[in-house]
């Protein structure tokens, strides 16, 4: 079989390891005779599945029984609005640290329950960076503050968070979650579409303070309350069984292979290949990023010319490297490396970007 080396952004690579278990227990698992597509999300071997699921989730994040972790459908698109349905009064304020795609889309829906404040933006610069601290202006009380961790789209990435007091912290992490260690503690509620760092697409993982849960409004229809999916271990209604299965093995992978710090020395690693094929092309390649914000999870650059983009992406395809044209909305060259990618992979596009240039440049 061809080895394809890909760079989709989502749904993404996924460890070969796990989709490995995954292809030998497909037709029988546990010795059941049956897939767990198959298996009743009743049953006491799926009830262990997403019990074991939430505990090595909080365990490589080192976190006690005062958070949850919830597993709903949706994707992060949801997440947008199930966070202001729950936690935004209609008379209250959200503020928004802006710095791309992701942070407008949830900015858009907040805007439908409650107020929103930019407290902080890079719009003007193309959303090339991270804003400074000294740039970050917070409501004196808001509902909470959101954040977006990583974007994909301009690759941009937070590398300290801000400093909130004791504001409630919120963060869309779907593109960057358990790549590095970090203090879940300072916030409030994570969520995370599966797809590109977790699992495969159709389920999102919401990490919880169960006090902040507490505080929720209780109007939002049943599927739209956090504290529904608490109170049934996620298993109101049918969950995305399969999907929690393989986001089960992931964390797994992730455990077995030196946790969030060893996940952190692979990604630096990884990111620092490519980043130098940047760097030293002579001016051939243009990193979109500023060089403190740049992400270890989504490299984008530009080429000189749109035509010379898209032979790239011809001739990468062709040396079986997938997924590296930009998001439709900005153009360009897009990599995502996110845990499953390997060094090989990264060292494999580097490579191809040397030659390139020098044949093009």
């Amino acid at each position: 079989m061809t080895k394809v080396y890909n760079f989709n952004a989502g749904p993404a690579i996924l460890p070969r390891p796990v989709l490995e278990r995954a292809q030998q227990e497909l037709l029988d698992y546990g010795g059941r005779g049956i897939s767990v597509m198959e298996m009743s999300h009743r049953s006491k071997e799926y009830e262990a599945i997403n019990a074991e699921a939430e505990t090595r989730f909080k365990r490589l994040l080192k976190l006690d029984e005062s958070y949850r972790v919830l597993f709903i459908q949706g994707g992060a698109s949801l997440q947008f609005a199930m966070v202001p349905l729950n936690f935004l009064p209609a008379n209250g304020t959200v503020d928004l640290l802006m710095t791309g795609s992701w942070s407008e889309k949830a900015k858009e829906e907040a805007a439908k329950i409650g107020k929103v404040h930019e407290a902080a933006s890079t719009e003007t610069e193309h959303y090339c960076r991270i804003p400074l601290p000294e740039e970050i202006h917070l409501s004196d009380n808001p509902a909470y503050v959101h954040m977006t961790s990583n974007e994909t789209i301009h690759g941009v990435q937070w590398h300290d968070w801000p400093e909130v007091g004791d504001r409630p912290l919120v963060a869309d992490m779907s593109s960057d979650i358990l790549s590095r260690p970090f203090d879940a503690t300072k916030f409030d509620l994570i969520y995370a579409g599966a797809q590109k760092n977790l699992g495969p697409s159709g389920v999102t993982a919401v990490l919880i303070r169960q006090s902040w849960m507490e505080t929720a409004a209780k109007t939002p229809p049943t599927m739209l309350r956090y504290a529904t999916y608490a109170k049934n271990n996620s298993l109101y209604n049918t969950p995305p069984s399969f999907g929690v299965y393989l986001l089960n093995l992931v964390l797994g992978w992730i455990e077995d292979s030196g946790g969030l710090e060893g996940m952190a020395q692979r990604n630096e690693r990884k990111a620092s290949a490519i980043y130098a094929a940047i760097d030293n092309s002579g001016g051939f390649y243009r990193g979109h990023a500023a060089l403190d914000s740049r992400s270890l999870m989504n490299v984008t650059f530009r080429l000189p010319s749109e035509a010379l983009e898209k032979q790239f992406v011809t001739e990468a395809t062709a040396a079986d490297m997938i997924g590296l044209a930009g998001h439709r909305s900005v153009g360009g060259i897009r990599a995502s490396i996110y845990n499953a990618m390997d060094q090989e992979g990264c060292e494999a596009l580097a490579s191809f970007m040397q030659e390139f240039a020098r044949h093009n440049g």
